[in-house]
């Protein structure tokens, strides 16, 4: 992640008062996927639970991120993953891990046609292992207890509103005509999100009046004894939301500051709390009155998935899903774990848009979490966050957390810090000292026009 629009004079308040034993003291032990325990007793009975990386990159977030889900899902009964990734291309995963009809018998297929830059955060063997594994375990399931894989992201406009258009004609009629004229205003554009951010400069209200009135149709409950497959009118009207949020966010993106951030941040929360309720039983449209929730395990960067609140974000004015699940669904029912790592390799690009390479990462800077942790020779270990007021110095204090996106400048690594309070951003931070690539399944196609992330590439 290159510098935020907060700005980054360092990695944080000194480590002053952190100690060697107040790391080893605290440590728990990350060896197994049995080591596990302590952290699923720390989420109990919550309802989500968060999980975060330290870069889009790294073998040992992704593989250890993968063993807690398993776990999540297979013992206590947790209903769906939901990924920092395209409304579209999870949805094409998911048909896969669920035996939908007609969907590819191996995952691994899906993942390999993943064609927006940065493939690599979902095109993956790591994530291809995950995914087989969660199709095996749905096999042995009723389709209506087999566990989803969905993507929480706002910027396939284009994708999603030609699968409205699709569904629409095919299996609601009556709306054709909104979602046509809501097409053909985007049609000009070309599919280019940066041509319509910038004609959106000169015509502010862009797209926004056909987006709504078609999302005010499909919204509309559909009656009772209606015959249509539930499953795929919640799709088409995800996509719908993911078209009316990505319209806000690339015309916001060009003013530039948080703004953009946040609709990115509340569509993701939006569509979370969406699911929640659809696996829960209900449409998945705000009308699960006296019905169960489901259970969903979230995958994205430790920037949205850890709360802003105990970081420098809030300052400038930017929100995290961390925070917003917290404050929707109540602290009792959200977990939320970090990962951080030291020295190693990680798969990243050099710029916005340029092919993958696999970097060297330097040791942490002075000053930061991951020196202190560093320091301490913890080979790798787990933190839970302990009730207690009384906490070790390097839980409590402020120190720079690294944050490494799809853009990454080994050079300028001592700007890629973001001061933290790890108690208050986190419930649980699993740390390794070294770290190996991710190994992505192919090259990168040439990118799609895709306006830069804020902060970069998280």
């Amino acid at each position: 992640m290159r510098p935020g629009p907060s700005p980054r004079t360092g990695p944080g308040a000194a480590a002053g008062g952190n100690t060697a034993d107040d790391v080893l003291g605290a440590a728990l032990p990350m060896e197994v996927e049995e080591d596990l325990d302590p952290l699923l007793d720390e989420i109990g009975d919550a309802r989500c639970v968060l999980i975060g990386e330290a870069s889009h990159g790294t073998h040992e977030y992704y593989a250890w991120r993968a063993a807690l889900t398993r776990r999540l899902i297979a013992e206590r009964g947790f209903s769906f993953v939901a990924v920092e990734g395209d409304w579209p291309d999870c949805r094409r995963v998911g048909r896969s891990v669920t035996l939908a009809p007609d969907s590819p018998p191996d995952p691994r297929d899906v993942l390999d046609s993943y064609g927006r830059w940065p493939t690599w955060m979902w095109a993956n063997e790591e994530t291809v292992r995950f995914s087989r594994w969660m199709r095996d375990h749905n096999a042995g399931l009723p389709p209506d207890e087999r566990a989803g894989f969905y993507g929480l992201d706002v910027y396939s406009l284009w994708e999603s509103l030609r699968a409205v258009v699709d569904h629409v004609a095919e299996h609601r009629p009556e709306h054709l005509r909104a979602a046509l004229r809501a097409y053909r205003c985007f049609e000009p554009h070309a599919g280019d999100p940066r041509a319509y951010g910038w004609n959106t400069a000169l015509v502010p209200d862009g797209c926004h009046d056909e987006i709504l009135a078609l999302l005010t149709r499909l919204r509309r409950p559909v009656t009772h004894g209606d015959t249509r497959d539930p499953v795929e009118e919640f799709d088409a009207r995800q996509n719908a939301e993911v078209t009316a949020g990505a319209e806000r966010y690339y015309r916001a993106m060009l003013d530039g500051g948080p703004e953009s951030w946040n609709i990115r941040e509340v569509h993701m929360a939006d569509t979370l709390g969406r699911l929640l309720e659809f696996h829960g039983g209900g449409t998945g449209m705000g009308e699960t009155s006296g019905l169960a929730m489901g259970k969903g395990v979230v995958w994205a960067h430790n920037t949205h998935v850890g709360d802003a609140r105990g970081t420098d974000m809030t300052d400038a004015g930017m929100v995290s899903l961390g925070q917003l699940a917290r404050e929707r669904h109540g602290r009792d029912e959200v977990a939320l774990v970090g990962f951080a790592g030291g020295h190693g390799e990680v798969v990243a690009a050099p710029r916005w848009g340029a092919p993958m390479e696999v970097m060297q990462v330097p040791p942490p800077v002075p000053g930061s979490l991951e020196e202190v942790l560093g320091e301490s020779e913890l080979h790798r270990g787990m933190f839970v966050v302990p009730p207690e007021q009384d906490k070790p110095p390097f839980l409590t204090g402020t120190l720079g957390h690294r944050a490494i996106g799809v853009v990454y400048d080994a050079d300028r690594d001592a700007r890629q810090y973001v001061p933290t309070r790890l108690a208050e951003r986190y419930d649980a931070l699993c740390w390794f000292r070294t770290t190996s690539a991710l190994e992505p399944l192919h090259l990168e196609a040439a990118p799609t026009g895709e306006l830069e992330a804020l902060p970069t590439g998280v």
